[in-house]
């Protein structure tokens, strides 16, 4: 298991897109995914050479990753229907 502070958003911000101590960083979106409902931001901050940005996924268990969870698959199980 990850420590709390490996999960958070603040974190991951810093491990990928390692903006300097200076840099304005900025959620430029965030909504809830059409499939499951579940949250994602967009952080872009800027460096001499432009601006960069990267989706954040939160997970059921609470933690923050830069992939989305995986579909519920008991949900897309095949079920016969009534006649």
């Amino acid at each position: 298991m990850r420590a709390a502070s490996e999960q958070s958003l603040r974190f991951l911000v810093e491990k990928w897109l390692a903006p300097a101590p200076s840099a304005a960083v900025h959620v430029t979106e965030f909504s809830r995914t059409r499939l499951g409902g579940r949250r994602y931001v967009r952080v872009e901050t800027s460096v001499e050479t432009g601006s960069r940005g990267l989706f954040f996924f939160r997970h059921d268990d609470g933690c923050w990753c830069v992939f989305p969870p995986t579909a519920d698959r008991s949900s897309f199980s095949a079920r016969p229907r009534a006649a």
